[in-house]
Parts: C-alpha cells; sequence; structure tokens
C-alpha cells in the first residue's frame, strides 16, 4: 500500500477524490437537519418555521461553492510561489479541521458553527487548481489528456461513495451508534490521512517557483466577466451556465422531494445519489466513447441536454419509489452525454495556445452556476413548496437545451 502513497499522482488523486467525498456524503444528511421536522435529526428550535429550514438549506449549500469560487485561482497562484507541496498540506489540515467542526456542530445543535464549517470546506477545496497544477508539473505534454481524465474519475467516484456513506454512516438502524456527526468524523480521519501522506511521501513537484509577490484576488470575477466577451464562447458558456443551474436545483432540493413524497430515510436517499453516480460512471467510461463515433458534439448536445431537462420533469411526476430508479439512469446517461460533450466542444472551440485560460473560466462559469441557484431555491421551496425547485430544474435545463439547438453554429477558435 505504501508504494502507492509515494506516488505523487496518486496523492494528488486522492486529495480531489476528498473533496468530491466531502459534498457527496452531505446530500443525504443536511436536509435532515434543516429541512425535515419529522426527522430525529432535525435541528430547528420548536416554534421555527420549516421555511426557514428551507432558505437554511438553500445558503449552506450555496456558502461552500462561493468560498471554492473564490480560492481556487487564489490557492493555484499561492502554488506557484511557495510551491504545491506546502499548499496542499496546509488545506488538508483545514479540510480535516472543516469536518470535524461540522460533525460537532451537529452533536451541539449549532448553526451557525455549521455555516462556518462549510466556508472553510469550500475554502480548502480550492486546492483542486494546486492538485491540476500539480498533475501538469508530473506530466508529459502528451499524457495530459489521460492523467486529468483521473480527474473526472476521483470525482465519479466520490460522488458515488459519498451519498451511499453519509446515509449508512448516520443510520442508527444499522448500528446503534451511528448517527449524522459519524460520516463527518469518518471523513476527518481520510483527511488527515491524506495529509500525512503528503507530509511524508509527496515531493515538490513544481520546480519553477514564482517570483511575482502580486496575487490577483479577484482572479474568479474577472473570468467570469471575460466569459461574456469572448465572442465565439459566448453561447457555450451560456449554456454551460443554465444547464449547471438547472443540475444544481435539482440536487440542491431533489432530497427534499424524496423525503416528502417517498418517506425515504437518508439510507434511500444516500443509495438513490449512488445510484445516480454510478449510471454517470458507465456514462463516461462507455456509452460516450461508443457515440461519440457516431454523432457530432453539436448534435449530442443537441438531444441530450432538452432529453436531461425531460427527465427531470419526468421524476417529479414519478408515482412509485421503483418507478423513479429508472428515470434517474436516463436522467444519468444524458447528463453525462452532456459533460462530456459540452466540456469537449468548449475545448476543441478555443485555440490550443490558451486552453489553460479558458478552462479557467468555464469552472469559474460553473463554479456561478453552483452558487446561484441554492439560494435562490431555498427561497421558491419557502414560498411555494419544497419540491418547486425541481420543476425550476426541469425548465432550466430544457431552456439550455433550446438556447443552444436554436443559436449555436459553429465557429472560428476563440482567442484572448
Amino acid at each position: 500500500m505504501s508504494k502507492f502513497f509515494k506516488n505523487p499522482l496518486f496523492i494528488v488523486i486522492f486529495t480531489i477524490f476528498l473533496d468530491s467525498l466531502g459534498f457527496g456524503i452531505l446530500i443525504p444528511i443536511v436536509p435532515l437537519l434543516l429541512a425535515d421536522p419529522g426527522s430525529n435529526f432535525y435541528l430547528l428550535p420548536p416554534g421555527v418555521s420549516v421555511n426557514t429550514g428551507y432558505v437554511l438549506l438553500g445558503l449552506i449549500t450555496a456558502i461552500f461553492p462561493l468560498m471554492q469560487l473564490f480560492s481556487t485561482s487564489i490557492l493555484g497562484q499561492l502554488s506557484d510561489r511557495l510551491g504545491r507541496k506546502p499548499v496542499l498540506q496546509n488545506t488538508l489540515f483545514i479540510t480535516a479541521a472543516a469536518y470535524g467542526l461540522f460533525a460537532f456542530a451537529i452533536s451541539i445543535k449549532n448553526i451557525p458553527l455549521l455555516f462556518l464549517a462549510r466556508a472553510l470546506g469550500g475554502f480548502s477545496s480550492g486546492n483542486l487548481s494546486v492538485a491540476q497544477a500539480s498533475i501538469a508539473d508530473l506530466t508529459e505534454p502528451k499524457d495530459r489528456a489521460k492523467n486529468f481524465g483521473l480527474i473526472g474519475a476521483a470525482f465519479g467516484l466520490g460522488f458515488i461513495i459519498g451519498p451511499f456513506l453519509g446515509g449508512k454512516l448516520s443510520d442508527p438502524t444499522i448500528l446503534p451508534f451511528f448517527n449524522p456527526t459519524v460520516p463527518f468524523w469518518f471523513a476527518t480521519l481520510l483527511s488527515l490521512f491524506n495529509l500525512y501522506s503528503v507530509r511524508t511521501f509527496f515531493k515538490e513537484t513544481n520546480k519553477f517557483l514564482s517570483k511575482s509577490p502580486k496575487i490577483e484576488w479577484g482572479k474568479a470575477v474577472h473570468n467570469i466577466l471575460q466569459a461574456f466577451q469572448l465572442e465565439s464562447l459566448r453561447l457555450l458558456f451560456l449554456t454551460n451556465f443554465l444547464f449547471f443551474s438547472g443540475f444544481t436545483f435539482f440536487v440542491t432540493f431533489f432530497s427534499i422531494f424524496l423525503i416528502k413524497k417517498f418517506h425515504f430515510t437518508q439510507g434511500d436517499i444516500g443509495t438513490f445519489f449512488s445510484f445516480i453516480g454510478v449510471c454517470l460512471a458507465f456514462t463516461q467510461i462507455v456509452i460516450v466513447r461508443k457515440i461519440s463515433g457516431l454523432l457530432s458534439e453539436q448534435r449530442i448536445l443537441q438531444i441530450a441536454i432538452i432529453a436531461d431537462g425531460l427527465f427531470v420533469g419526468a421524476m417529479y411526476f414519478a408515482s412509485s419509489p421503483w418507478a423513479i430508479y429508472p428515470l434517474a439512469a436516463g436522467f444519468s446517461i444524458f447528463n453525462g452525454l452532456v459533460f462530456a460533450n459540452l466540456a469537449g466542444l468548449i475545448s476543441r472551440t478555443a485555440d490550443q495556445k490558451i486552453q489553460g485560460e479558458i478552462l479557467g473560466i468555464n469552472s469559474s462559469v460553473q463554479a456561478l452556476a453552483q452558487l446561484i441557484p441554492p439560494v435562490l431555491s431555498g427561497f421558491i421551496a419557502a414560498i411555494f413548496a419544497p419540491e418547486t425547485p425541481i420543476v425550476v430544474a426541469s425548465i432550466i435545463m430544457v431552456l439550455s437545451g433550446v438556447i443552444f439547438t436554436l443559436f449555436y453554429k459553429q465557429s472560428l477558435k476563440a482567442s484572448v
């Protein structure tokens, strides 16, 4: 086992996996804490409206990508100046502290502390940019596409395992001492183990430390503004923003929908989202490769984006838990096709000389799409019904597909 942890590439991929795992663990648990008064784990005091819980659920979901949006570029710049290893070490310590603080906040029923923990976790998860830079340091140009593909695999694996762990380790019917704090203590231990592996085995990969004293603190905002100035990519960025916004509406409140309509437990929710993760992974590994040789990226997206939104709408009207699983499989397949082909089309439209900058801009656009919908969905659920964000998700995703189909035309490569 030690030989794996002496491999710097493995350590970097494990770090990315933990970021995804931390997001996945939250999915089946947080709705029970803030938006399900019938749960034994409900944290809001008596007399406080459940609508307040819906708003808090949206806000606590949003604070993570908000912090990640700004920290990603800052941590990347710091790693250019100070080295990858010290930045990874410090952010992993913060990650471990954030998980532990979240567990402690649940145990003492302190909601402001929950928010602080998620903010710290979001900040430390900006180490994705450092992990990507380390992979670039370690890899020959001809092998970078293959090794960057491992990032997607690590995210996918975390999204499969995270909800499952969150659901099972918090379920006292499995073992009496299981409760909502256990998954986060488990994640704390994993983060500390990862910190140990970085400290002990990881060798600095950045051989050309930058001597520039300047840190661009507003780089993320600059990226978002620049996205709408690139004429050949503007529509693709808009499509990406709308699609990921719809996807985020879906993820934020679908757990509440499952609780309200089908009386899912946290274990049921974890299993459901793990099923989605497995279907996404299968799509990325098998289906994308099969279809890419038959249809162009543009044609696949014209079909897949609209179909994905329609499957979300179909899940809203599902009449039984058994009906929702095949619909979730269809949703996941089209979702995987959109993820792969939209990123591929953006990359292919951009000039080869500015791939890094364009993909950085795209990451900022996606982060913004993960930030705004949770805030809005909390208020929408409070004003209308907790199921309403699912309808909004379906409409936005279909709209993004319609806009792409009507207005996208192949264009010259973008340059900045």
